[in-house]
């Protein structure tokens, strides 16, 4: 029972120290996030700088191959700093996943409570992270997904209380779903139908620039969002004529889905009244709102009424209109 005991009390430490979602986090838990963090940007800084150094993988993925002798130490330094990079991530995946039923308490059993700290956002960017070690996938470098625990900067820029607004967004999407896809269909057709015609126009005349209807997809997506690079575009009459149309339909389709988007928000903000409260007065303390009036009929004709009922808060009557003294007193008519 004691070693039971013990060891409950060895993962809430633990636990206490690694996780910073807590609503009274400790020194050594912002400290150990602080360091997680630091570790996470400069391991995403040797990733970047690994690209402008003349050497590459080879064979299995944990393998440094040098591709020339001036580059023998920095290949060493930089295996170094991936493998410790890799031990110390890979700690704190399994010390979170050995510490889930602090984080879940309200689920039944440890096994629950870690499958939901797995398959939650936070578990799966963390495992992406260091799957491609763990695996060993060879002649493929996967290290671009420790780009993802970026996300985890948020937590220590005390951007958390972003949170409801993300929750907002996702719920916008999820609820326009159907036009948003809609939307996504409608553009493709105008993909297809522009692309053809383009190729139809300018195939023979531009082979090399279009020389099938899938290469001219490229030509329409840049005319329908109207971004036009200019690497591709028409010289016969007809093809001018028909990318000037397809640019301007461009216009409409791509203010689609932010009108959708934007009327979604409206929506969802007018049903979350405390959200769109916070919005409006911008952080500042909420106006004091008026009290539910009493129906005209059960209010007594005498002076003190209203001053009971409203006391000073009303230059006019809510009931007549007319205006209140300074006592707020005032007989109805």
């Amino acid at each position: 029972m004691s070693v039971s005991t013990n060891k409950k009390s060895l993962r809430r430490h633990i636990f206490d120290v690694i996780d910073l979602d807590q609503e009274e986090s400790s020194l050594p838990a912002r400290i150990f996030e602080t360091s997680i963090t630091i570790l996470i940007i400069l391991s995403i800084l040797a990733i970047i700088a690994e690209s402008f150094i003349n050497y590459r993988y080879e064979g299995n993925i944990v393998d440094w191959v040098k591709r020339s002798d001036q580059n023998i130490v920095i290949s060493h330094y930089f295996s170094l700093f991936e493998n410790t990079t890799l031990i110390i991530f890979t700690a704190e995946f399994f010390l979170r996943l050995f510490t889930a039923d602090f984080k879940y308490p309200e689920e039944q059993s440890f096994r629950t409570a870690a499958w939901r700290f797995f398959k939650s956002s936070g578990g799966l960017i963390d495992f992406l992270a260091i799957s491609p070690f763990l695996f060993q996938l060879a002649h493929v470098d996967f290290r671009f997904l420790r780009a993802l625990k970026i996300s985890r900067l948020l937590r220590v820029l005390k951007l958390s209380s972003l949170t409801r607004s993300i929750v907002i967004v996702g719920d916008v999407f999820i609820d326009k779903r159907n036009e948003l896809g809609i939307t996504l269909f409608v553009t493709f057709v105008m993909l297809l139908v522009s692309s053809t015609l383009m190729w139809y126009v300018e195939g023979n005349v531009q082979p090399r620039a279009f020389p099938n209807i899938i290469a001219t997809f490229w030509w329409a997506i840049a005319t329908l969002t109207t971004v036009g690079y200019g690497d591709v575009f028409p010289i016969t009459s007809a093809g001018k004529l028909l990318s000037g149309i397809i640019a301007i339909l461009g216009i409409g389709i791509v203010a689609l889905p932010a009108g959708i988007l934007s009327s979604a928000f409206i929506e969802r903000l007018e049903r979350d009244p405390n959200m769109s409260l916070e919005q409006a007065n911008d952080g500042e303390e909420p106006r004091q709102t008026a009290p539910e009036p009493t129906p005209a009929p059960a209010v007594a004709q005498t002076t003190n009424d209203c001053s009971d009922q409203f006391g000073q808060k009303f230059k006019f009557c809510p009931y007549c209109g007319q205006a209140l003294d300074q006592n707020g007193q005032h007989l109805h008519k």
